[in-house]
Parts: C-alpha cells; sequence; structure tokens
C-alpha cells in the first residue's frame, strides 16, 4: 500500500509543477503579483519588452487587459488598428503618438502627431489607426497599457495610405498565442 501511496504522490506532485509551470493558467491569480517576476519577452520585435500583467487568455481577465511596455530608443510599434479602446499612461520617456482619426475611410491617412511625455496619459478610440514610437534618442519609452474587449484583433498596416482591405490581421496577437486555443469544429 505504501508504494501506491508513493507513487500516487508522485504523479500528483508532477502534475501540480506542470500546471503550476504554464504561463497560461486561468487559476486564480495571487492579488498582490512583483511585476519583475512576470514573463516578459520582445515577441520578435527588436527594441520592446512587453509584460502583460493582467490578461484575458493568460490569466482570464474578460473585460480589460493591462500590459506593461518599454520601448527602446527608436523603436516603437507598427501603424496597427483594433476595434477596442486603449488607454496609456507614460511612466517614463517621451515619444510620438501618430493617430489618423480619419481612419474610417478607405484608409488611415495622414496621421496627426501628439507628443506623449512621462506622467501623460492619451487614448485610442476604437478603429482609429495609430503608431507610437519613442523617438527620445537617449531614454527608454515606458508605458502602462489598458485596453477593452480583450483578447485583442490587431489589423497591422505597412503605411498610413495602405487600403483597410489589405491591412493584415493578426490573430492571436504576438504575446497571446502560446495561450490561444483555437475554438473546436463542433461537426
Amino acid at each position: 500500500m505504501s508504494g501506491l501511496f508513493f507513487f500516487l504522490y508522485f504523479v500528483s506532485f508532477l502534475f501540480s509543477d506542470l500546471t503550476e509551470a504554464s504561463i497560461c493558467s486561468s487559476n486564480a491569480i495571487p492579488i498582490v503579483r512583483n511585476i519583475s517576476e512576470l514573463p516578459q519577452g520582445n515577441y520578435g520585435r527588436g527594441g520592446l519588452s512587453h509584460v502583460t500583467v493582467a490578461g484575458s487568455l493568460l490569466h482570464g481577465f474578460k473585460e480589460v487587459e493591462v500590459w506593461l511596455q518599454t520601448f527602446a530608443p527608436g523603436s516603437g510599434t507598427s501603424i496597427h488598428r483594433h476595434s477596442c479602446e486603449e488607454v496609456f499612461i507614460v511612466l517614463k520617456g517621451s515619444g510620438t503618438l501618430y493617430l489618423a482619426s480619419s481612419s474610417h475611410e478607405q484608409y488611415p491617412g495622414k496621421p496627426q502627431e501628439y507628443h506623449i511625455f512621462s506622467n501623460s496619459t492619451f487614448h485610442i478610440p476604437m478603429n482609429d489607426a495609430h503608431q507610437i514610437q519613442n523617438t527620445n534618442e537617449s531614454e527608454d519609452l515606458q508605458v502602462l497599457v489598458v485596453i477593452s474587449r480583450p483578447p485583442v484583433k490587431v489589423f497591422i498596416y505597412k503605411d498610413w495610405f495602405m487600403p483597410h482591405t489589405a491591412a493584415k490581421l493578426k490573430f492571436p496577437y504576438y504575446w497571446d498565442e502560446e495561450c490561444f486555443e483555437s475554438p473546436k469544429d463542433e461537426l
């Protein structure tokens, strides 16, 4: 009997380690966490450090998602849009927000430029094409980002005059790929 007990204990120990090692667990996350201990990556985008602080696919959140993103000097996002609202808080550094508020035409069009800086906040209306660039040559740009309606479906543009119909859909987005499960075909 003790051999069976040891075996069951060993198997449960292995299983608990595997489930805890998965970053895609939707089990309850601790109320207080250390951001420096959360997984981060650049997802093939040089100059980016991305941390999902609270995610839909990663942590099971249903209404909002929170990211901490750091952009090295000269780096930034691609030109993109998504069908959710987005709010940014600039924690440190400075840069430029490019926002095409005429995104509801056939293509985004010439964007307006806004200077963003430490302790500033800005929002992106739903489906407006935008781009964030760290235009500071000597300091990282760090932002806290809150999005509604996760997980986000992103449409990526090569330039501001690319037709919406030619924009490339990226879903799941880079940091959601590991946790995304395709819907099962019911037929």
